[in-house]
């Protein structure tokens, strides 16, 4: 009992990574292992709220294995009843070591029987020994309450006799499982005296082997007879060295919180789990939301518009003119400004306004099947390895906003800043400059007219002035309507290179919008049930330390 110990680290700072795990997980493990998670924190609150330094230790054993009889031995009175009528023990009964009974504790004990011990001893003061039922009773009620017990008390001391060491009931059902409380317990061979020295040599022996293989290799065996006395006093000072230590109740509730949170660890599992979304995922799924979201169809018709605009700018002034009568791509979809759905201050600030939806055709069966295949896809990688429960929340989390997914593209479609407003300074100098050549041209065109009218009416025509051998409102008129087209041709070149760009650019807006309706709607869930994952089970080994 009083070997070395491994490092358990701060029991408040366990406790509370134990309450994290099993917050976290509540609801996507198995729920024995959060609830006995929950109840051993609810536990260990408890009993660290009482005062003192009292140390509960309690007897428990099958019937007839003279546990009420040691009790007596121990405590040097005859506070406990032996009795060869099955079941012997039939409610706990407590004994305190010390000047006033720990109400408080013993109420939360629930233990009735309690009596208050004032003897020589003063290495005891501070004990609460308690006689248990028997664990094998044929009452129900009296098997429950050794278990209700012995998930309370700080320190068990089985109970066995010579003929039932080995008995299956008490290895398999508390022994075993109460494997790495060892250092909290101590195994009793009663009734030594009945046997001889080398069968008790044998008997210790087969028991310390069976406790080793059951993983008590840290819990004490000892030979006692609470008839001869035999064995008594060394019981008795080892437990008096125990209430000493004051460390028993501590190493109980580390032990208890050490069993829980493996558990927990246990049902949150060892798989590896990605702590986000897997990138490749991320990808196919932003692509075919971007394709349902009609991002192609957006991005062709800003090149279209930046074509039509740029021809009505930067065109000769007549053909400009004609091509005003052909309707804008962006329009018709209803993306018609700079930044639909917000107009700008002047200031140069957004001002948001209500946003209106687009014309943008609905995703079609082939656009939905692959955004349908692409969740199901990212949903499968990212719940592999979770417990099954998780799994299922994430599958949901994927799926929670899909009803009003095609809403939100077409709203981060509407509000994208296609910057169809910004770009195209040289547009009003090309516009200036087909204006001076259109009005060059109309100015020769109306010499001529005049010259024509004046000759028809038999009038003095206007002044005759000639560049090389042309009169001077033909090269006007010429040169003018040239010029006009030659300028035309030369910025329908930029026109076209600036609208590719410009969709290029359109594009990747729209694709960032695409993808943090993405982000916010699907990847963001996802990933905050694989992060919480993750975290609660970091928490659960941490309490396990």
């Amino acid at each position: 009992m009083n070997g070395p110990r491994r490092d358990r680290g701060s029991l408040a700072e366990r406790v509370a990574n134990l309450s994290e795990a099993a917050e976290l997980a509540a609801g996507r493990v198995e729920p024995a292992a959060v609830e006995e998670a929950q109840r051993v924190i609810r536990q260990v609150d408890r009993r660290l709220e009482f005062a003192g330094d009292d140390t509960i230790i309690a007897l428990a054993g099958a019937t007839g294995s003279g546990k009420s009889s040691l009790f007596n031995a121990i405590s040097g009175t005859r506070l406990a009843e032996p009795g060869l009528k099955r079941p012997t023990t039939s409610k706990a009964m407590a004994s305190y070591w010390g000047s006033e009974l720990p109400t408080d504790l013993l109420d939360w004990l629930d233990v009735p029987r309690r009596h208050l011990v004032r003897g020589d001893d003063p290495g005891l003061n501070g004990l609460i020994l308690m006689d248990l039922p028997d664990h094998d009773s044929t009452e129900t009620a009296h098997r429950l309450e050794v278990d209700r017990l012995v998930q309370l008390v700080d320190m068990l001391v089985w109970v066995v006799d010579p003929q039932k060491y080995a008995d299956a009931a008490l290895h398999n059902n508390y022994l075993k499982p109460l494997a790495d409380h060892s250092d909290v317990m101590l195994v009793v061979l009663n009734q030594a005296d009945r046997l001889s020295t080398d069968q008790l040599r044998q008997a210790m022996r087969d028991l310390r082997k069976l406790l080793d293989s059951e993983g008590l290799g840290d819990a004490p065996v000892v030979a006692a007879s609470a008839l001869t006395g035999m064995g008594v006093e060394s019981l008795r000072k080892t437990i008096a060295a125990a209430v000493k230590g004051k460390r028993v109740a501590a190493d109980r509730l580390s032990s208890d919180v050490a069993r829980a949170a493996h558990d927990l660890r246990d049902a949150y599992g060892a798989a590896q789990v990605p702590q986000k979304v897997p990138d490749a995922r991320a990808r196919q799924l932003n692509q075919s939301l971007a394709e349902a979201a009609g991002v192609d169809i957006v991005r062709d018709a800003v090149a279209q518009s930046m074509r039509h605009r740029g021809t009505l700018a930067t065109g000769w002034p007549v053909t400009a003119w004609l091509s005003r009568f052909r309707p804008d791509p962006l329009r018709m979809l209803h993306l018609d400004t700079a930044l639909p759905g917000r107009r700008r201050r002047k200031s140069r600030e957004l001002e948001p306004v209500q946003v209106q939806r687009t014309s943008l055709p609905t995703a079609g069966g082939v656009q939905k099947a692959r955004v349908d295949t692409a969740l199901r896809g990212l949903a499968g990688d990212a719940a592999k390895g979770l417990p099954p429960r998780w799994a299922e929340v994430v599958r949901e989390a994927t799926v929670a906003h899909r009803d009003v997914l095609a809403d939100e593209l077409d709203q981060a479609v509407a509000t994208t800043d296609l910057a169809m407003d910004r770009g195209q300074g040289w547009w009003k100098a090309v516009t200036v400059l087909q204006w001076l050549v259109f009005i060059v041209a109309v100015v020769g065109g109306g010499w001529l007219l005049a010259d024509l009218v004046l000759a028809y009416l038999q009038l003095p025509t206007l002044p005759r002035v000639l560049v090389g051998r042309l009169p001077l409102p033909t090269v006007m008129l010429l040169g003018g309507g040239l010029a006009g087209i030659l300028i035309g041709l030369l910025a329908r070149i930029g026109v076209e290179v600036g609208a590719r760009a410009k969709a290029a650019r359109a594009e990747r807006a729209l694709v960032r919008s695409v993808t943090d309706v993405a982000d916010r709607l699907v990847i963001a869930p996802v990933n905050q049930e694989l992060g919480r994952f993750n975290q609660g089970r970091e928490h659960a080994t941490r309490a396990m330390a």
